[in-house]
């Protein structure tokens, strides 16, 4: 009688984790992602201290940020980490929002599996209750039009709360509104806006208060040349990309010279080279002049002689800013510059911020690139205003391009977890149960709102679910004042596309992860005997 001999099929260092074992290993990296960054939700929300390796510390409490500095290494923890991105690029805020909500799916959708529901069942019910959600989200939807100032200065200073911004949020919002305003484009009638075409400049010193829209560009350069007038009127800028120098040998070459004179006549001829691309630059009534390459010592001098303001080296990116802002075009020869080329603006000078000297381009007409300047007391100040901008930035775009706002304050979470309810109540079988589950998920974003606040979650959620009942479909929890109020009369009002795509994006990881019963992680080597990759101990420390 021969013995059955074991049959291998994987490598030797290929782990392999089936069935339940999978699921809840998936299940678990992804709900600690989501506990990471659900203590930061809300006005109320707590930071994160980011410390790396070399040192280097990023205080936040934005989702996508602190997920990016975490080194993540479990591949189901991963796929949280890109619903965030998606939800950035996407809206630009409601980051957080997204990865609390998938990980609350999966925690519910854990308790279904421990009663034997199979994550198919739960899958269907979840996609059921996805295409109900985004219905009823249409209905709760409010339209708003560009005209609508006030609206949308509540929509940034909701999206600014709770990022430090607390204390200036009246001033950034206005910046904010404005900004957008004056880049946004009517095309078809539709609205457009490119959110580059907004720059942001930090100066460390004075206070956030002080914080300025220039309708222009801030560069962070200053003039090559001190004998350079430090500020122009009636600027005519030129902008080229071209070297103002004499440009080595592409190979190497060498220059025989035997004489005296041979040298001075070489010497020379640089010179004149050099003073006739000046000339040329005179010739076309410039008085400013923004290089995006190298400009030589010498021709500094002449430059400065024709009272000619130069900055070099300045990035691509801004070159472009620069033109849109001042109606100018970016020239790769010098034989093309003329006057018809040149860009327009008020003024152009150079203006000490703290240590720092930077170059302000002002007084553009119509321009449609513009600077918003923030000013803080600390570098972790400035980065983390500037995130809280960006996320006023996004949100406002958003409603432009959309057109329409939701009640925020977990409102809208509350009324779709009430009408889903419903909804789930006309099915039948265990789709009912994925339906409820569902529901029940999106009254995790108060309940944490409650929590973070400091408040009772229990009476909070019990608060609301009354007012649903009575028809208070914007009835929300109002953090700043601890009460449950229309949100959409105290000024918490947000995108309607953030939770479109939050719930969109956290359902989709949500059914991608359950649906995973087989992980084939691949070793290090033949003595690897981990299952599959830990989350990892974060590549930066977390406090």
């Amino acid at each position: 009688m021969t013995q059955d001999k074991p049959i291998y099929i994987l490598p030797e260092n290929m782990q392999r984790t089936i069935g339940k074992d999978a699921q809840r290993n998936n299940i678990l990296a992804a709900r600690l992602v989501a506990d990471s960054v659900k203590t930061t939700l809300g006005p109320k929300g707590m930071d994160k201290m980011l410390v790396d390796s070399t040192g280097n510390i990023v205080v936040t409490n934005d989702g996508v940020t602190i997920l990016e500095e975490m080194d993540i290494e479990h591949p189901a923890a991963k796929m949280m980490v890109d619903i965030a991105k998606t939800q950035e690029n996407e809206v630009g805020d409601g980051t957080t929002t997204a990865v609390v909500l998938a990980g609350m799916l999966l925690e519910n959708a854990e308790t279904l599996l421990d009663k034997k529901i199979h994550p198919s069942v739960i899958t269907k019910g979840y996609k059921l209750a996805e295409k109900q959600a985004m219905k009823i989200l249409e209905e709760l939807s409010r339209e708003v039009n560009p005209n609508q100032e006030e609206v949308l200065r509540y929509v940034a200073m909701t999206a600014m709360t709770g990022k430090g911004a607390e204390t200036s949020k009246n001033k950034l919002s206005e910046l904010i509104v404005k900004a957008i305003a004056q880049v946004a484009d009517q095309k078809e009638g539709r609205v457009e806006i490119e959110l580059d075409d907004i720059k942001i400049e930090k100066s460390k010193g004075q206070n956030i208060e002080n914080s300025e829209l220039i309708k222009g560009i801030v560069l962070d350069k200053e003039r090559v040349n001190m004998d350079m007038p430090s500020s122009v009127e009636n600027s005519r800028i030129a902008l080229v990309d071209f070297p103002i120098e004499i440009k080595n040998p592409e190979a190497e070459a060498k220059i025989s010279v035997s004489s005296p004179e041979q040298l001075q006549s070489f010497i020379q001829s640089e010179e004149k080279m050099l003073k006739d691309i000046v000339n040329k630059i005179v010739a076309s009534q410039s008085n400013v002049i923004f290089c995006q390459k190298g400009i030589d010592d010498l021709a500094q001098y002449y430059l400065a002689k024709n009272n000619i303001y130069a900055c070099r080296r300045v990035p691509k990116s801004d070159m472009e800013k620069i033109a849109k802002a001042t109606g100018g075009r970016i020239i790769s020869s010098i034989a093309e510059l003329n006057e018809g080329e040149l860009g327009r603006a008020m003024r152009v000078r150079e203006v000490r911020e703290g240590e720092e000297k930077m170059t302000y381009i002002e007084g553009c007409e119509n321009p449609k690139a513009v600077s918003i300047l923030i000013r803080g007391g600390s570098d972790h100040v400035l980065d983390e205003i500037e995130r809280a901008i960006k996320d006023g930035l996004g949100d406002v775009a958003s409603v432009l391009k959309q057109g329409k706002i939701v009640a925020g304050a977990g409102a809208v979470e509350m009324e779709l977890s009430k009408r889903l309810k419903e909804f789930g109540n006309t099915l039948t079988g265990r789709k009912q149960l994925a339906v409820n589950a569902f529901a029940e998920s999106l009254e995790s974003i108060p309940n944490i709102l409650a929590e973070n606040g400091g408040l009772d979650p229990i009476d909070i959620l019990t608060e609301l679910k009354s007012r649903h009942e009575k028809g208070e479909i914007n009835a929300g929890i109002n953090i700043l004042t601890n009460r449950v109020e229309d949100s959409l009369e105290a000024g918490i009002i947000e995108p309607a596309k953030i939770k479109f795509q939050a719930i969109s994006s956290a359902t989709e990881v949500a059914i991608m992860i359950l649906r995973i019963d087989d992980v084939l992680a691949a070793g290090n080597g033949p003595s690897n005997k981990k299952s599959v990759p830990d989350m990892g101990g974060m590549g930066m420390s977390e406090y």
